[in-house]
């Protein structure tokens, strides 16, 4: 039986602001873009979130909702180098680690032997450490696999810390509103409560044949997911091949014009996302995605491309007359070269 863990930064790049500036603690912050120019908001602390601001909101509206709301600048090589400085803590506990962004990740931690090898009092330390080292809170979840840890991680935020048992993982996934299984949006949960299923111990009343005939492939994986199975390991060395954004909208867009308006948030997002990259990827090629009101889908990407604004503009119109109809869904992303074998390569030709 694998122990992981999965450590999540509480509201990162906010904290890191409040940390550097303690003005700024204790009234409504947000990083993110200007609402002057259709900005985003990347995070936001507690006490925004209690306005019902969010990640991935317009600036403008977040504003609505909050009118004492101040947005700040991102700063990346500040959270890049607190980013840095988390990884150093994990690997002195394993050296199985799989980071998901800069403020979160999992561990394997099944073959350690710190502290006899509980996992529950590694993570312990790590939370300790990370608030005395670096004075911000994360939160912890521990369970047999990366999809139940994850969960756990979320279970008791801010600055909080939950175990799943072996012994507990059929109570507490039977309990677990299918919403919460990752690959789990608005219009699959919509799906499911249709069909009666609202828990994984509804879910668990249908066969794997069933599923599979209303959901696809995925069908499957919500069968394991509804007995808390999940096999996948933690990747040690998962190199990114693109990076994007994507938005699934609560009503269809009506038109091209209405698509085209939604797209400088989207861009400024991956801007925002680009810039968090380190300096071992290379954008190359962008694209877009739009999927239409019936669930059919297409990709344009354009090698030589730029990745400003116009360019995407120029991809999404393209995009778009293949199929011309209302559209649910839009992404915008950059294919990536990896350049750290290639530089290896160079470096024995330069000498």
């Amino acid at each position: 039986m694998r122990k992981i863990i999965h450590v999540d930064c509480d509201c990162f790049y906010a904290a890191i602001e409040m940390r550097d500036d303690p003005r700024l603690a204790d009234r409504p912050l947000a990083v993110g873009g200007s609402a002057d120019r259709r900005g985003v908001i990347a995070t936001c602390n507690y006490e925004a979130r209690a306005y019902g601001v969010r990640s991935a909101m317009s600036s403008r509206h977040a504003l609505k909702l909050c009118p004492d709301l101040l947005i700040v600048k991102p700063r990346f090589d500040a959270y890049r180098a607190a980013s840095r400085e988390i990884q150093r803590i994990f690997r002195d506990y394993t050296d199985i680690i799989e980071p998901l962004s800069l403020d979160e990740a999992y561990l394997d931690v099944s073959d350690s032997t710190h502290f006899s090898g509980s996992a529950t009092r590694i993570a312990q330390a790590i939370r300790q450490r990370v608030q005395e080292e670096l004075h911000i809170t994360v939160s912890a979840g521990v369970a047999p696999n990366k999809f139940l840890a994850k969960i756990a991680s979320d279970w008791r935020k801010p600055n909080g810390l939950y175990v799943i048992t072996p012994d507990q993982v059929e109570d507490f996934v039977a309990a677990l509103p299918v919403s919460k299984l990752h690959g789990v949006g608005k219009v699959t949960a919509d799906k499911l409560g249709r069909l009666g299923i609202g828990t994984c111990a509804d879910l668990r009343e249908w066969s794997k044949l069933a599923l599979a005939r209303e959901f696809g492939s995925f069908g499957e994986r919500l069968w394991n997911l509804a007995r808390g199975i999940d096999n996948r390991p933690v990747q040690v060395d998962s190199r990114r091949q693109s990076l994007s954004v994507e938005n699934t909208y609560d009503h269809d867009l009506p038109d091209l014009a209405a698509c085209l308006e939604q797209l400088p948030g989207l861009v400024e997002e991956l801007h925002g996302r680009l810039a968090r990259l380190d300096n071992s990827y290379r954008p190359d090629k962008p694209f877009v995605k739009v999927k239409f009101h019936d669930f059919t889908q297409t990709t344009l990407e354009q090698a030589g491309a730029g990745r400003d604004l116009e360019s995407f503009k120029l991809l999404l119109s393209a995009a778009f007359a293949r199929g011309a109809r209302p559209v649910r869904l839009l992404g915008v992303g950059v294919r990536l070269i990896d350049l750290r074998g290639r530089h290896e390569q160079l470096e024995l030709f330069e000498r």
